[in-house]
């Protein structure tokens, strides 16, 4: 079956890097795009996806609260994660999605087209950007649930908020964030935006610290 490949990003210049490499370089030319985690679902809707390049952090979202939909929705579906966000913080929660396509988009050209193509192949890679210092990063015993609502806590969501947004009780959130907090040692949200800042784990758009804990 010729790949059918949709590129997710919020930044229209990585999306038309992206898709130049695989249409020009790669030969493969049915390819589509979408710039948010809404449009994405939008988009698997009306294209009969075979292959997804994601990155994790959008304006409305990580990819991490809608990749159990698209699981359990288009579970043939093949995802590579091409992303700014450190692999050592998400490579294990997306493994539990059956994601083992982990490329940051510091690689360079020849990195990226090779990692690209196997993907695309549905062949084993194995790249340098594995993380060997895992047990280091005070972000990477999270769970992929722990890891969306870390992403709310930074943007400066209350726990009523993020109750909302995810479908969850307070409690349950509550629950949550104090996980985060005894996983990372931390006992404030400043203490955790620093943190995050210095293991550059990156926010929403238009994020700033919170003023509050």
């Amino acid at each position: 079956m010729t790949p059918c490949i949709i590129l997710a990003d919020d930044h229209s210049m990585i999306r038309k890097g992206i898709r130049l490499l695989i249409t020009s370089r790669l030969g493969y030319k049915n390819v589509y795009e979408a710039d948010s985690c809404n449009s994405l679902m939008n988009e698997l809707k009306s294209v009969p996806c075979t292959h997804m390049i994601l990155d994790v952090i959008f304006p409305d979202g990580t990819c991490l609260e809608i990749v159990p939909i698209i699981r359990k929705l288009y579970p043939d579906v093949k995802i590579m994660i091409f992303s700014m966000q450190p692999v050592d913080i998400y490579a294990d929660a997306f493994r539990q999605y059956d994601i083992y396509y982990y490329l940051p988009k510091s690689s360079n050209e020849e990195e990226i087209s090779t990692c690209i193509k196997s993907f695309l192949n549905n062949e084993p890679y194995h790249n340098k950007n594995k993380s060997t210092a895992i047990r280091n990063n005070p972000f990477s015993s999270l769970a992929p649930r722990e890891l969306e609502i870390l992403h709310y806590l930074l943007n400066g969501y209350k726990t009523n908020d993020i109750a909302a947004t995810l479908n969850l009780s307070n409690s349950t959130v509550s629950t949550f964030k104090k996980r985060i907090f005894d996983k990372t040692g931390t006992t404030s949200l400043s203490q955790l935006f620093e943190i995050a800042s210095v293991n550059n784990l990156g926010f929403f758009a238009g994020t700033s610290k919170p003023k509050n804990d």
